[in-house]
């Protein structure tokens, strides 16, 4: 066998790798937690689409409404990932740690410590209001209310999300892809099916016409035209380094280029905005009626229902806030400046230095307001045209983002994966044909 078709063969058993362990993932998420009511408990998630429940419910493939074992999904430790970026941007001592040669390992040990911590208040959290709940028709959602269940739940989900963390570390290590990011893209997808049934039932009924059923299917078209047009979509900034004579030999003076991505945050921000947006929902269903925050929280929920034209205002003002905040952490524009510097590159007409750290500053915000306006557009679209034309849409803008953007990094690590054994290839072989020549 020629080290082409081995290297083939590497990538095949990747792929297959990845597609075991997300079968394993889709079969955990049917595994229940003990001491729930699996009906009740639906009946009372078909009026939470517009909460933070029904948000987290599309990206666990529905094991929260099932609440199984993995009812936590990987959320618990992207939101302990996302806390020590925040704490390396607020102190400099941790950002010095993630320099270390060990330091990425501490942090990443830390992450997961933080993700049980996480795990057990929100598990326990959930156990408390899930024992206070009840489904529409007055059936209680817990069976048998008390420690025991809280303590049974609180294992069983810090249990679960441990395993999908795992499961994202095999993915990432022995297959092909961000294990993590694929394990979410495995839940949203696993909704499809069932949003596709519902509008065939819809239009089977009579409920959805011809002409809004292919009205669905060209926003569908459009959408993911955009979305992956503009996740591929970069600027490039010319780089030129400077030239060096060492012992009569011209080092550098290549030039090169710096590119920067249109929509640098990636799906984060209406993730976020969308959880923020989910809360006066999530925290009314926590209320007693004889409260008198009842009311309250009824307003406030009223005026943020999805679709509403507050709801799409507060929603675009907030990706875009979310856009410019992680912007910031993941792209560093002193931090690339200082690189530049370093190694002798400078951007052509500007300073080395502080004036090459403000002209990437002013570049990047530009290019997130861009990367913010199109991420809006998408995340109300599918509100403003059920609004509009009264047209269903089950999926999503962030679940259309989440889907197409991992689909594309997915299939860009596996080109790059091809290429760069075949460059290896090529360079054996010519190796060994050189060596051969010497020999002689």
């Amino acid at each position: 066998m020629s080290t082409a078709q081995g290297k083939l063969e590497e990538l095949r058993k990747r792929i297959f790798f990845t597609l075991l362990m997300l079968g394993v993932f889709r079969m955990a998420t049917q595994v229940p937690t003990p001491g729930v009511d699996a009906s009740a408990l639906s009946s009372f998630f078909e009026g939470m689409q517009g909460s933070v429940f029904g948000v987290f419910n599309n990206f666990t493939g529905g094991a929260l409404e099932r609440f199984s074992v993995l009812a936590l999904g990987i959320m618990p430790y992207i939101t302990s990932s996302i806390i020590f970026s925040l704490l390396a941007v607020s102190f400099p001592a941790l950002a010095e740690i993630q320099k270390e040669q060990d330091g990425h390992k501490k942090i990443q040990q830390w992450t997961r410590y933080a993700t049980v911590i996480l795990c057990a208040v929100q598990g326990y959290g959930l156990s408390v209001g899930l024992e206070a709940l009840k489904s529409p028709s007055g059936l209680p959602i817990v069976l048998e209310p008390g420690m025991s269940f809280r303590l049974l739940t609180v294992i069983s989900l810090t249990a679960g999300t441990m395993f999908v963390m795992w499961l994202g570390e095999q993915i990432t290590e022995r297959g092909i892809g961000n294990g993590i990011s694929l394990i979410i893209f495995a839940g949203i997808a696993a909704g499809i099916p069932t949003g596709m049934r519902d509008t065939v039932n819809l239009f089977k009924n009579g409920e959805l016409s011809g002409l809004n059923l292919g009205l669905v299917g060209a926003i569908m078209l459009i959408s993911f035209w955009i979305i992956i047009y503009t996740e591929k979509a970069f600027r490039k900034i010319p780089v030129q380094y400077a030239k060096k004579v060492v012992n009569n030999r011209v080092f550098g003076g290549q030039t090169s280029h710096l590119p920067v991505k249109v929509n640098i945050s990636g799906v984060m921000p209406p993730i976020f905005a969308s959880a923020l947006l989910g809360f006066p929902a999530t925290i009314s269903q926590f209320v007693s009626e004889d409260s008198p925050f009842k009311i309250y929280m009824d307003t406030i929920q009223q005026s943020l229902y999805p679709g509403k034209t507050l709801y799409n205002v507060v929603f675009v003002g907030l990706i875009i806030f979310f856009c410019y905040f992680y912007a910031q952490i993941q792209f560093k524009t002193e931090d690339i400046s200082e690189s530049l510097k370093k190694n002798g590159g400078f951007v052509p007409g500007i300073r080395p230095g502080a004036k090459t750290a403000e002209f990437l500053d002013n570049i990047v915000a530009r290019l997130t307001l861009v990367g913010g306006i199109y991420m809006s557009i998408i995340c109300i679209m599918p509100a403003i045209l059920f609004n509009v034309a009264k047209v269903p849409f089950y999926f999503g803008g962030t679940s259309l983002l989440i889907l197409v953007g991992v689909a594309i990094d997915t299939m860009a690590q596996a080109e790059s994966f091809m290429i760069s054994q075949r460059y290896d290839s090529a360079y054996k072989s010519r190796g060994k044909y050189s060596g051969a020549g010497r020999r002689f």
